[in-house]
């Protein structure tokens, strides 16, 4: 059972899960005791006030995972939490729809005036005039970001029959094209657009990305809308813009400080704003809870983590998932073939999977290595600096085609090597090579290798001696070298092989090795 701390509002049914999974949830919404709350803690759960510092992390010595739920981490400090070996993990797809949706709906109040109005009349002012809007119809849409939410708000905007334009350096003009969407550089977007939406992540290279000189570039009747992150749109520059009548208006959901009840966007008429209400709905709570919880199980299970933010790796597809385990398994019993720590770990990949970036199954090789010989805990994000401390390079190795497999996953390093594969519908494990001997073996939680003379009667003595110390045989198969003479058996045992066994199965004839393997 695992102590997680609770620092901010999360849906019920989220933490809920939580608890049905036999963790202990804590609930503590007074930031100010946060480094006293956070002591003894393995998950932290939090939203964006929680500023997870360097001193934060520092008092949660047990953390294994900070949990975002939502898709921002600028309240992380992500750098530390990977040096410490924390996963950091958030919700990226949990609130899209809302988001784009309150772009929609700002973008929609801007053109028509819609709060502005609003309060005029239930002021008691009949003001119809002043408030006169624009179509959005066959105005240019650009769109500044075409990751999650951008397509979908671009999506959505094709159905008010606007034109659609968009910046973002990291979109091919095809993968454009499919969407409906014309690529061009930010300044050329700018200029030619009648609204403009934000949707990029806040980083060194984005803040104050929407700033004077480039409004400067715009016409008249450019209408600003941020349902991003607050700093990306210089707030003092766009309300002197607004002002000085340089751009017709802006519509504003985040801003630099939050919450805040002062900024200069708020003296400007023109200027739609709202406390940060992207994800402010029952549906995307519900989700943003439900995924943080299915999240940090994970992490705290040790598995793969489809939202973790600092795994050096790329999201393991249908395709390679369920390699993970198997490669982790390899790991374990690696780590005890080689009986030390090698001086680099080669990680090679055959087949199918081999097209895909394999990263990931890389970590989860050294993720079972490591757990095989270090007492502390061993997650995909702190494997790397594990492999580093030990002084063990990580190589990896692929090809497109295997002589015997569709699939097949090795790992060579300290003069050994081990190799297995999945098989049949079930994709069940098989370890099918041990220094280049050939086997058909599933992997168990105890393994014997035994290295031994190829002639009759040492099979025997083997399996002799074994049932003497009560140790059941569950399951074996004998690799041939391609020297005649000799030969290996991989023995799987329902029950660890004591040390005298051992020492004797050593000692008798005909065998020159044996090895106890923890899978």
């Amino acid at each position: 059972m695992a102590r997680i701390l609770v620092t901010e509002e999360i849906a019920e049914g989220g933490l809920d899960r939580l608890r049905a999974a036999g963790h202990e949830v804590v609930v503590q919404l007074d930031l100010s005791q946060l480094l006293q709350a956070v002591q003894g803690a393995h998950a932290l759960i939090i939203r964006s006030a929680t500023q997870v510092t360097a001193e934060v992390l520092e008092a949660g010595s047990d953390l294994l995972v900070v949990g975002r739920a939502g898709i921002g981490l600028d309240n992380v400090d992500v750098p530390e939490a990977t040096r410490r070996g924390v996963m950091v993990v958030n919700a990226p797809q949990s609130n899209i729809i809302s988001a784009a949706e309150h772009t929609m709906a700002l973008l929609l109040a801007q053109a028509r005036n819609v709060p502005q109005a609003h309060a005029a009349l239930v002021a008691g002012r009949w003001e119809r005039s002043r408030w006169e809007g624009v179509e959005l119809a066959d105005k240019t849409l650009a769109v500044i970001g075409l990751g999650r939410i951008g397509k979908l708000v671009a999506d959505r905007a094709k159905a008010f029959g606007m034109r659609l334009v968009a910046y973002d350096p990291f979109v091919s003009a095809e993968r454009a094209r499919l969407l409906g969407v014309e690529l061009m550089a930010l300044d050329q977007a700018v200029a030619e657009a009648d609204f403009l939406t934000v949707h990029l992540p806040k980083t060194k290279e984005t803040t104050g990305l929407i700033n004077r000189d480039l409004l400067l570039k715009a016409k008249p009747s450019l209408r600003v809308i941020n349902v991003a992150r607050g700093g990306i749109v210089d707030e003092q520059a766009l309300a002197d813009c607004v002002r000085d009548g340089i751009i017709a208006g802006a519509a504003i959901d985040v801003f630099v400080t939050e919450p805040t009840t002062s900024s200069p966007l708020f003296e400007q008429p023109s200027i739609v704003v709202t406390p940060h209400l992207g994800a402010s709905t029952r549906e995307a709570q519900d989700k943003a809870g439900d995924t943080i919880a299915d999240m940090v199980q994970l992490a705290l299970a040790g598995d793969f983590v489809p939202f973790a933010v600092n795994v050096d790796a790329a999201e393991a597809n249908e395709t390679l998932r369920p390699f993970l385990p198997l490669a982790e398994r390899l790991g374990r019993l690696f780590a005890s073939l080689v009986g030390g720590s090698p001086d680099s770990l080669e990680v090679c990949t055959e087949g199918d999977i081999a097209g895909y970036d394999t990263r990931i199954i890389s970590l989860a090789a050294l993720k079972g290595f490591f757990g095989a010989i270090s007492d502390e805990a061993v997650t995909y994000v702190n494997a790397p600096q594990l492999a580093k401390d030990h002084g063990i390079e990580l190589r990896e190795n692929k090809s497109g085609t295997s002589p015997d497999f569709v699939n097949l996953l090795t790992l060579r390093g300290g003069g050994h090597s081990l190799s297995g594969t999945l098989v049949g519908r079930r994709s069940e494990q098989r370890i099918v090579e041990i220094d280049e001997h050939h086997f058909d073996v599933p992997p168990a939680e105890h393994m014997l290798v035994v290295k031994n003379d190829d002639r009759p009667g040492v099979i025997g003595t083997v399996g002799t001696m074994l049932g003497m110390a009560a140790i059941n045989i569950a399951d074996m198969d004998v690799g041939r070298a391609a020297t005649p003479g000799t030969a290996v058996m991989l023995i799987a045992t329902t029950a660890i092989v004591p040390d005298a066994v051992m020492n004797e199965l050593r000692a008798a004839p005909g065998i020159s090795s044996a090895i106890q393997l923890a899978g």
